[in-house]
C-alpha cells in the first residue's frame, strides 16, 4: 500500500512516518504481536481519516472524535481486534458493521481480498468513501444501511466486526457468518463493556457460538435505523 500514497499522505512532522514508528512501538509494548497488522497500521496514514485540526493527535494511542458523535477508535483497539479476527486465519471476505471514519475498513482492506461495510450516517459513509478512493483503495464495498442487520446480500462472511457496541448480538449477524467463521464485537452496556471473539464450537448439544472474552473496552453504541 505505501508506493500509492501521496507526499500528504506520508505526512510531516506530527503526521510524519517517524510518528507512525512511534504508534506500532507503543502497540508493541502493549503486547500487539501480529506482524501483518503492525506493518498495515505503520503505513496507512491514520491523520487523513481524522478532520485536519486533529491531524497532529492522529498517531496518539487514543479515540479521536469524528463528527455525529462518533469516534475513530484507539489505535490500539483496532489492533486488538483486528489481530483477533485474522488470527486463526486469514480472512477472504470481511463485513464490518459501523465504518466510521473508514479507518477500520482500510486496515481490513490491506489484509483481506474483500470487505464489505455498512454505516448508518449518512456523511459519515460519504467521508469514508473519499477516503478511500484518495489512497487507492479498491477493495471496499460500502453501504448506507442498518448495521445490526449487516449486509445479506453478500454473505456468508468468512469474518464479521462491529465497531459500536450493542447490549447483545443479533441473530442476523451469525446468519451470516460462514461455519468456521469469526466475529469480533464490543457487547455490553457503556462502562461493563467486553470485547468478545466469538466461533462456532461443537458441544453435545450441537454446534453453537461461543464467545470468548479478550478484555474490557468502551465504545459508542450500535444504534438501529438510518441518519
Amino acid at each position: 500500500m505505501t508506493q500509492r500514497f501521496t507526499p500528504e499522505a506520508r505526512g510531516l512532522g506530527m503526521t510524519s512516518q517517524r510518528a507512525r514508528d512511534r504508534l506500532i512501538e507503543r502497540l508493541k509494548a502493549q503486547g500487539i504481536a501480529d506482524r501483518r497488522v503492525l506493518d498495515v497500521m505503520r503505513s496507512l496514514p491514520r491523520h487523513l481519516f481524522v478532520e485536519e485540526a486533529l491531524a497532529s493527535r492522529a498517531y496518539e494511542d487514543t479515540a479521536l472524535p469524528i463528527g455525529q458523535a462518533q469516534t475513530i477508535s484507539q489505535p490500539y483497539v483496532v489492533a486488538r481486534m483486528t489481530s483477533a479476527l485474522i488470527e486463526h486465519a486469514l480472512p477472504k471476505k470481511a463485513l464490518e458493521v459501523g465504518t466510521g471514519s473508514g479507518y477500520q475498513a482500510a486496515v481490513l482492506a490491506a489484509l483481506v481480498e474483500n470487505v464489505y461495510t455498512v454505516e448508518r450516517i449518512d456523511e459519515l459513509l460519504r467521508n469514508a468513501r473519499r477516503r478511500f478512493r484518495k489512497l487507492g483503495i479498491d477493495n471496499i464495498r460500502s453501504k448506507h444501511a442498518d448495521g445490526k442487520l449487516g449486509w445479506a446480500e453478500h454473505a456468508p462472511y468468512d469474518a464479521i466486526i462491529l465497531t459500536a457496541a450493542d447490549d447483545a448480538l443479533r441473530e442476523e449477524l451469525f446468519d451470516q457468518l460462514a461455519p468456521d467463521g469469526v466475529l469480533v464485537a464490543p457487547v455490553g452496556k457503556p462502562g461493563v463493556q467486553k470485547l468478545l471473539r466469538y466461533r462456532l464450537v461443537e458441544k453435545e448439544a450441537g454446534a453453537m457460538w461461543v464467545g470468548e472474552s479478550l478484555g474490557d473496552v468502551s465504545f459508542v453504541p450500535l444504534l438501529g435505523g438510518l441518519v
